[in-house]
């Protein structure tokens, strides 16, 4: 493919010297005449807003290079003003590949700004961003008891706490093996939330999932602010239920707010309904709060493994340790045998939604998706249900879908979400959930769905001053302040099923 040269001008958009496609910043049409330094490119066929326009030729077979890395394969010889989409060009992921550790020169952690925010400091050392009472179950049998206490205790004892939620599911029964494994190690993960001042735990009493062993596997549990029974033993659920969190409130509501460093911050990284603009905008943006948090000493969570298929030797060059870049290796490989053992394709993604919205190959949407992560050294890497060591960029693993990885990111131990999207979603999870729109349009369209516009970058704010500003907004959420998901009453929870049912 001929090099094209760095574009920039009030229809298209580059993201590195190296590319040789553009994103259209507005639809274009066939026959426009688009003026790149000095030279003209015209359109040779309608291009959408999002998807991309090709600023150098390709023959059929040749890389197409987008972010300075190849995004696919072109399937049709490209021309310049070409609609570069899954019409011309094909993913090249296969299969496992072969990765050897070849550390690249980190960036020196910048001098942390001296900020704070107003947290809950627990017994356990973790600091909440709320103070609220979670009535989780082990089974789903009683997970519609678990949401009618929840509802009748926020009457009973509103304003009392920052809130009761109950956050049922459908499994706990019938599961086997690492199913079972991973059902329990998430609700016990749950339960030693900082987030949850008071937690009310729910069994059935016959069901595979049961409460016993849950508590035992719980990590840090501060069994002061733990309720449990078995629904079976007892005569009345609900109001057994009601005074376990009578008693739970009367501790909880006498925590209060303190100073908190940005060190003590777990941000977890999300990116749901992605389109053509995430990858320049709303996701490097949330990187760089990535790497403000890490370089305070705090913890961001970068999960969605099979969105760093065809990304992957970014974030495997930032390992900091042979150990990390082995394990880091080892989920990735495990995700892909997982598809592969499933008889399912590697590369089956993206998604309807991402391809409307202009994003063509995996590797597109991987290169794009990493970006949430920053430019910080990768020191963690930790398994589905397990939680974090507060120290820096950690790699989780977990699957693509938005609730499934939400929830693991909080169990993981994340006291805020960055969620970043281009086609827009209402969902919410149990700690506070930032939605970020990649173009101004969404941010005008669903106010009540977004919490911050990071279609500015492309009217003019700068990256710096953007990444101030939702710096800001994680401070004020940390601090307390609701976001739309939370003022709108979307908290949900999602287990990954992978295994048999009974």
């Amino acid at each position: 493919m001929t090099q094209a040269s760095s574009v920039r001008s009030e229809s298209i958009h580059d993201v590195d010297p190296r590319d040789h496609v553009a994103t259209a910043l507005r639809d274009i049409l066939a026959g426009e005449r688009l003026e790149l330094h000095g030279r003209s490119v015209v359109a040779r066929a309608d291009v959408p807003k999002g998807h991309k326009i090709a600023i150098g030729t390709a023959a059929i077979g040749d890389d197409v290079l987008k972010y300075g890395w190849p995004i696919g394969r072109a399937t049709m010889d490209i021309a310049i003003g070409d609609h570069v989409h899954i019409h011309n060009v094909e993913t090249k992921l296969s299969g496992v590949e072969g990765y050897a550790w070849q550390p690249s020169i980190l960036a020196p952690i910048a001098a942390p700004a001296d900020r704070t925010f107003m947290g809950y400091r627990r017994l356990t050392g973790r600091v909440g961003t709320r103070n609220e009472i979670w009535v989780l179950c082990t089974v789903g049998c009683v997970a519609n008891t678990a949401r009618r206490i929840a509802e009748k205790a926020n009457v009973r004892f509103a304003g009392r706490t920052d809130g009761i939620f109950a956050f049922p599911h459908p499994f706990g029964c019938s599961q086997l093996g690492d199913d079972l494994s991973h059902t329990r190690k998430l609700i016990a993960a749950l339960a030693a939330h900082p987030n949850a001042g008071g937690v009310l735990i729910l069994g059935l009493g016959c069901e595979n999932n049961q409460l016993k062993a849950l508590l035992e596997s719980a990590p840090d549990l501060d069994t002061a602010r733990l309720r449990s029974f078995t629904t079976q033993t007892v005569d009345d659920e609900l109001e057994d239920g009601l005074a376990a969190i009578e008693d739970l409130i009367a501790i909880a509501e006498k925590d209060m707010r303190e100073p908190c460093a940005v060190s003590d911050l777990v941000v977890g990284l999300k990116c749901g309904g992605s389109d053509g603009f995430s990858g320049i905008t709303a996701n490097p943006l949330v990187g760089r709060i990535a790497d403000k948090v890490s370089d305070a000493g705090g913890t961001p969570v970068l999960t969605e493994i099979p969105e760093i298929f065809g990304a992957e030797q970014m974030l495997l060059a930032r390992a900091t340790t042979q150990a990390v870049f082995d394990n880091a290796v080892q989920v990735i490989d495990d995700f892909k045998r997982y598809f592969i053992d499933n008889k399912q394709p590697i590369y089956e993604n993206p998604s309807p939604g991402n391809i409307a919205g202009g994003i063509t190959t995996l590797e597109e949407k991987s290169l794009g998706a990493v970006q949430k992560g920053g430019r910080s050294a990768l020191v963690e890497v930790i398994r589905y249900g397990d939680r974090v060591a507060p120290h820096g960029l950690t790699l989780l693993e977990a699957p693509g879908n938005d609730a499934v990885s939400s929830t693991a990111l909080t169990a993981a131990g994340a006291t805020v979400i960055l969620f970043t999207t281009g086609r827009g979603t209402p969902l919410g999870f149990p700690a506070p959930t930032l939605k970020i729109a990649s173009n101004s349009g969404l941010a005008a369209r669903k106010p009540g769905w977004i919490d911050f516009d990071a279609g500015v970058v492309l009217s003019g704010q700068s990256m710096d001053d953007a990444a101030e500003a939702l710096m800001d907004l994680v401070i004020e959420t940390a601090s307390g302040k609701a976001t739309k998901a939370e003022l709108n009453g979307e908290r949900e929870i999602a287990i990954w099923k992978s295994g048999v049912t009974l």
